[in-house]
């Protein structure tokens, strides 16, 4: 029978570099969209819980005592464990060492980067990754080309010009479902988005689930990014 992941890893450690001056004073998941009234790390701790999650660990890094603050004094839907690492483990090591202070370790987890501003069916995903039997499932987006894209015919005459339009490649959207066995196949330093994910495509037990038509994404990684979320946001009155 299928049950959905009652846990989750948060990834909030990174630097944060290309928002500043935003995060000079805190790291990058406490950073707000205006109008949005919590930072994108309370927003995600709202959405896991709302999607079953009683458990999550906050994995933090750069300026860790303001999010570990914000944390305590926060009113949140679920319980909150944070670590920090005491020394760089990469992306792979960093996830593998959050999970190991996950409640139940024999059980699935979901993981989110934490700076990702997003809202779908996780249990929609869990079972996906489920009825593939996977080891790991990656929430797969759309993203839209940040440029004005021109088209022309096969002489060369320009067409039409469609601004902003959709990639026409899916990329990981930083949600994830994994099996309890995915945690063993992580390093213990380094990327796993160049050794364990790899391995497993090959052998089949990789998933990727699309994100469901119309459910909002957007990675927070510039200034730029902060502006035009908000004011998706704000058109979609979320």
């Amino acid at each position: 029978m299928h049950t959905s992941p009652t846990q989750a890893v948060v990834l909030a450690g990174g630097q944060g570099s290309r928002l500043r001056p935003y995060t000079d004073d805190r790291p990058k998941p406490m950073v707000e969209i205006p109008g949005t009234g919590t930072p994108i790390i309370g927003h995600q701790l709202s959405w896991l819980a709302a999607e079953g999650v009683t458990d999550a660990v906050v994995s933090c890094g750069h300026l860790a005592e303001v999010l570990e603050e914000w944390l305590a004094s926060a009113d949140l839907p679920l319980r909150v464990t944070t670590v920090v690492e005491e020394e760089p483990l990469g992306r792979g090591g960093g996830l593998k060492y959050a999970a190991a202070h996950l409640p139940d370790p024999g059980q699935p987890w979901y993981a989110t980067n934490g700076d990702i501003w997003t809202r779908f069916s996780l249990r929609e995903m869990a079972a996906f990754h489920d009825e593939r039997d996977a080891t790991a499932t990656l929430a797969l987006a759309r993203p839209r080309i940040p440029w004005g894209a021109v088209e022309t015919d096969s002489f060369g005459h320009i067409t039409d010009f469609i601004e902003a339009p959709p990639s026409p490649f899916l990329i990981n959207a930083g949600v994830y479902v994994f099996s309890a066995a995915f945690t063993d196949l992580l390093p213990d330093r380094g990327d796993h988005e160049r050794t364990t994910f790899p391995r497993l495509a090959r052998e089949r037990r990789l998933a990727g689930f699309p994100l469901p038509h119309g459910a909002y994404w957007r990675a927070i990684d510039t200034a730029k990014d902060l502006t035009e979320a908000a004011k998706e946001l704000a058109a979609q009155g979320a």
